[in-house]
């Protein structure tokens, strides 16, 4: 009895910390900037400042909030589609998600306009299209089961969105619309503002809640599809439901923040290595370290040069060590 009482004060302390190390982070990332002066912001500035006052309020905090809520919803999504496809190196945006918004963020720079709002609109609506288009082609390849043909299909339709990409970036003006570009796919949140985290929040929140109901399903639909409906589950509309909720976030995520890579694929793993490979337990805790990395890697894009590092530039690099860590490390092995 004593032993079964101790478990359960662990797991609650678990989860109170889940939720409130991104808060902490969040809220001591409010007062790291270059202003007033470099790195860190004093407390009384807020009061006696009205310029300091208007940058934390109107700036700095839905910027961090948005990050916060990009790294969680990447991570999320990462942990979900590496079940879903059994493979433990899928990403978010592998079924041309990604690729998808950076053509439809250039085809609106080129052609539509370059306000923000249009950009996210186009960039969202090309990320869905390259989900449907390799939807469409995996249900007409003739061989392998489902899984590995949406996963062909994904590399194809990705493929072409990347060619028409770089048609675009050739057409681009290279004084004018071409910079223009480039920064948007590198990856940013220098431009975000209240409207733009009200634009991502109702999507962000209703898929990330989907997820986490449905997490501990995600054990059943990694298994093979004759012994999961075997179970009881049913596996086509549970495993479109989940990957529609993924698919959905990091479609909005990456339509304001521009191609942020390597969250996805880096957070799932170490959260296993935390929680364990049962869903259950490592989603909640890849929703947390997620949001944890994207403020910390926003606050080092925003502070460590006088201009600001393009986000996806702090993510790779960071990211990237830590894969080879994992490989290269005899104790963090990639978890399947």
């Amino acid at each position: 009895m004593h032993n079964k009482q101790l478990v359960k004060q662990r797991k609650v302390f678990f989860a109170l910390l889940l939720i409130l190390l991104p808060l902490l982070v969040l809220g001591i990332s409010v007062f790291i900037g270059r202003y007033p002066k470099p790195l860190f912001m004093p407390i009384s500035v807020l009061f006696n400042d009205e310029l300091g006052r208007n940058l934390v309020l109107n700036l700095r905090i839905p910027r961090l909030i948005t990050s916060a809520l990009l790294g969680m919803s990447l991570a999320t999504a990462g942990g979900v589609m590496q079940m879903l496809f059994r493979n433990p190196l899928v990403e978010p945006g592998f079924l041309g998600v990604t690729q998808g918004a950076g053509f439809g963020a250039a085809l609106s720079i080129l052609f539509l306009s370059t306000s923000p709002l249009v950009v996210e609109l186009s960039a969202t609506a090309f990320a869905v299209i390259g989900l449907l288009f390799s939807y469409f082609i995996a249900r007409r390849v003739r061989f392998g089961g489902w899984v590995l043909r949406l996963v062909l299909s994904g590399i194809a339709v990705s493929a072409l969105f990347s060619a028409g990409l770089g048609i675009l970036k050739y057409m681009a003006d290279p004084t004018s619309q071409l910079p223009e570009i480039v920064f948007w796919l590198l990856g940013g949140l220098w431009s975000v503002t209240w409207n733009d985290l009200l634009y991502i929040l109702p999507v962000v929140v209703i898929g990330l809640v989907i997820i986490f109901l449905m997490r501990w399903r995600l054990n059943l639909l990694s298994l093979s599809d004759e012994t999961a409906f075997s179970l009881g589950v049913s596996v086509g509309r549970e495993r479109a439901l989940l990957l529609a909720a993924s698919v959905a976030v990091t479609a909005v995520v990456v339509s304001v923040a521009g191609i942020v890579g390597w969250i996805g694929l880096i957070i799932p793993h170490i959260a296993r290595r935390i929680a364990g490979a049962n869903a259950a337990s490592f989603i909640p805790v890849s929703m947390s370290l997620g949001a944890v990395f994207g403020i910390v890697s926003d606050d080092l894009a925003r502070t460590l040069m006088m201009g600001e590092i393009p986000l996806g530039i702090i993510t790779s690099l960071i990211g990237a060590a830590v894969f080879i860590i994992m490989m290269t490390s005899r104790r963090m092995r990639i978890s399947r």
